[in-house]
């Protein structure tokens, strides 16, 4: 510090005399404060990143699955199909989607055959709820027990249901009609993934398509 002649002290500091403890501890908090809030923005950025990129590829899976399938119901076909044991199948059989790994079994039309082997143009498809997935198996003989080509659909599926509309309007939970070679006018598949609200799709069926 330097006098004056008024008998007052200088107040000003020479750059000499550096920062007081107090100054540099005030210093540090208030970075402490900004690097912390710089942080908890970074992470909560993270983390709706992250969010968004998951509800995308939910949402883009969603929109496969549900293209996939109405391409296939558009496209079903009141054929008849046997097994390996030569038990007759049903044109469509449609299940409850609970009591039966089976959720649905048709024969669909326009299957494409860009390489020109030596099949038939339709294809017998299962829709099948495995260990938590919803694989669509489609089969290379509409006769037999052939091997499937599997598509996951959807995965960590804790629950499907289903219901089947007639030609009167009715909805039903099976599609068991006496008729084997008959099919439903429409379907409706609801979807429950772990940690996530339902999801129900529905399709116009086969003859009913327009």
């Amino acid at each position: 510090m330097t006098a004056h002649g008024d008998g007052f002290k200088s107040s000003r500091r020479s750059a000499e005399h550096g920062f007081t403890l107090v100054e540099m501890m005030v210093a540090l908090f208030i970075f402490a404060l900004l690097a912390g809030a710089g942080v908890t923005l970074l992470s909560v950025g993270v983390r709706a990143q992250a969010a968004a990129t998951r509800e995308l590829e939910t949402t883009g899976g969603l929109r496969r699955m549900s293209v996939l399938l109405a391409n296939d119901f558009a496209q079903i076909v009141p054929r008849m199909a046997r097994s390996g044991d030569g038990t007759i199948l049903r044109a469509f059989t449609g299940n409850d989607g609970s009591s039966n790994p089976l959720v649905m079994g048709y024969v669909r039309s326009g299957w494409a055959n860009p390489d020109g082997v030596m099949r038939a143009g339709v294809q017998r498809v299962d829709l099948v709820l495995e260990q938590g997935r919803l694989e669509r198996r489609g089969y290379r003989d509409i006769d037999g027990n052939s091997p499937a080509a599997t598509i996951v659909l959807a995965d960590d599926v804790a629950t499907v249901s289903t219901r089947y509309r007639d030609d009167k309007g009715e909805w039903r939970p099976r599609w068991d009609n006496a008729l084997l070679g008959s099919m439903p006018a429409a379907v409706e598949l609801t979807i429950t993934r772990a940690k996530q609200k339902p999801v129900t799709l529905a399709f116009v069926a086969g003859p009913a398509y327009p």
